[in-house]
């Protein structure tokens, strides 16, 4: 039996498993995006498929839809993986563990990928159905969203005609966004040197944090665990002599690090202090994070003496400096706008390697100029410690409009399914309608979606009652946009 064989609407689901099944990982989307191909071809539908992957599917107006102008259905087939620390599971070739849980889908201890691979079923739901009415559609699957929207980035928007686009990558039943911010990724690369020490090596582990999508939950004020390593290494100088061995921490700058690992080498006579120093942390990291990260646990593992290449004295304090002056969270809140983040950043990634240190942070801002600001002061904070700094996957906001009478219609459509308004909202994820509106002149979109808890973290969960109302309203949608 499939394991949401019971789930409704039944076909969303369908395709939704048939997703699972097929790793789709960001930069590995060859697999997905060929199932997207194939589907089409089954169902003797037109497609175009790039050389990035990106798959548009073609389908025509239902009968009395002829002269409606063509939607365009939106979403990606990335996702982002993640998993906790005592799962066995490899992306790059293995399906997803789903199974249904007090109604909500789960991948049981990796990331879901409804984000968003629900639009990815919603997309090939509509092509197949013989029975809803809509215009003319052309169903747009990126590739890449995940790591900088890199397939809307690439895509050649001359295989499109419409002007009309419904994006499928919220995940906020009852919000129809309208805006968003745009982004990049700071790249930081610091070289190191090494020499040889004795001693005794520590792992000191970071984790047991929240984490969470770095634009839609930084406002949560949760802990970064990189941010929250640097500090600890800090203030450790105090307590202890050390050396540096190794340091990781982090997949993804769109993702708050959850967990950062590092390597030291100390006397012996030293470790008790470590680990005293370690639980005294502990402790007041829990207290300034109440309510917020209280989970938050640092170990220090003993393993053993031995002779090892650690960090160069210079090498050291260059990399704590930057760890303690990497900008990290919310920088500015809107001014025009009550409750929304106008610009953030987060340093996703951090890893030493044996003549590196690489860092990377999702810059996120509303304000082209601000992002830029903010992107600068990472450069010049690199910059300053010798290193190289480069920028990668920028893409700009989603401007507010104030003419839209495709935001207008799904207004009036939620109302009447409803009796209520939705919540009309500009966002502080990136999405890749802010692309597709600087590229096709006159586009008018909206991003919609389920509920989903704690995307982009190996809780992630979607909502299957809130999966088939907002499968019903798109459909009320479609059947709504004659002219």
């Amino acid at each position: 039996m499939r394991a949401l064989e019971n789930c409704e609407p039944k076909r969303v689901f369908y395709y939704f498993e048939e997703i699972c099944k097929i790793p789709h990982g960001s930069g590995n989307t060859k697999q997905i995006s060929d199932y997207l191909v194939n589907f089409a071809k089954e169902h003797n539908l037109a497609y175009v498929q790039d050389e990035l992957n990106n798959v548009v599917i073609y389908k025509p107006a239902t009968a009395g839809y002829e002269n409606a102008p063509t939607v365009i259905i939106q979403g990606h087939m990335d996702m982002v993986c993640e998993k906790r620390p005592d799962v066995e599971h490899d992306f790059t070739k293995d399906g997803l563990n789903i199974s249904v849980k007090d109604g909500y889908i789960t991948a049981n201890g990796t990331t879901l990928g409804g984000d968003d691979g629900i639009a990815v079923a919603y997309g090939l739901a509509l092509l197949e159905s013989e029975t809803i009415a809509h215009p003319a559609l052309e169903v747009l699957i990126t590739v890449d969203e995940e790591i900088g929207l890199l397939g809307a980035v690439g895509l050649d928007c001359s295989v499109l005609k419409g002007k009309r686009l419904i994006n499928l990558d919220s995940e906020a039943e009852g919000s129809l966004w309208i805006s968003c911010a745009g982004g990049l990724s700071a790249i930081s690369r610091i070289p190191v040197q090494r020499v040889q020490a004795d001693g005794e090596k520590l792992q000191v582990k970071i984790c047991g944090l929240m984490g969470g999508h770095s634009g839609s939950e930084i406002d949560k004020k949760r802990a970064n665990a990189n941010i929250l390593m640097g500090r600890f290494l800090y203030g450790l100088q105090r307590e202890a002599e050390y050396e540096i061995i190794s340091m990781e921490g982090g997949q993804k700058d769109n993702a708050i690090t959850r967990e950062a690992v590092t390597e030291i080498l100390a006397d012996k006579k030293d470790v008790s202090a470590i680990q005293a120093y370690a639980e005294k942390i502990q402790g007041e990291l829990r207290e300034e994070y109440t309510g917020t990260d209280a989970g938050i646990t640092i170990q220090i593992t003993e393993m053993g003496a031995g002779s090892e290449m650690v960090l160069h004295p210079t090498s050291r304090e260059k990399v704590l400096f930057y760890l303690m002056e990497i900008p990290f969270g919310i920088q500015k809140m809107s001014g025009s706008i009550e409750g929304l983040v106008e610009t953030s950043t987060n340093i996703g990634i951090m890893k030493l390697s044996e003549n590196e240190f690489f860092g990377s942070s999702g810059v996120r801002s509303s304000v082209e100029a601000a992002r830029d600001a903010l992107s600068d002061k990472i450069q010049y904070l690199t910059e300053f410690l010798g290193g190289t700094y480069e920028i990668q996957g920028a893409y700009p906001a989603w401007e507010y409009r104030q003419e839209s009478p495709l935001r207008d219609k799904m207004v009036k459509v939620y109302e009447e399914m409803y009796g209520n308004k939705p919540e009309v909202v500009a966002i502080h994820a990136g999405l890749e309608c802010g692309l597709f509106y600087k590229k096709i002149d006159g586009l008018d979109c909206v991003s919609l979606g389920p509920d989903m808890k704690d995307i982009h973290t190996s809780e992630e969960v979607l909502d299957i009652a809130s999966a088939g109302r907002v499968w019903d309203y798109l459909v009320k949608v479609l059947e709504n946009l004659k002219d």
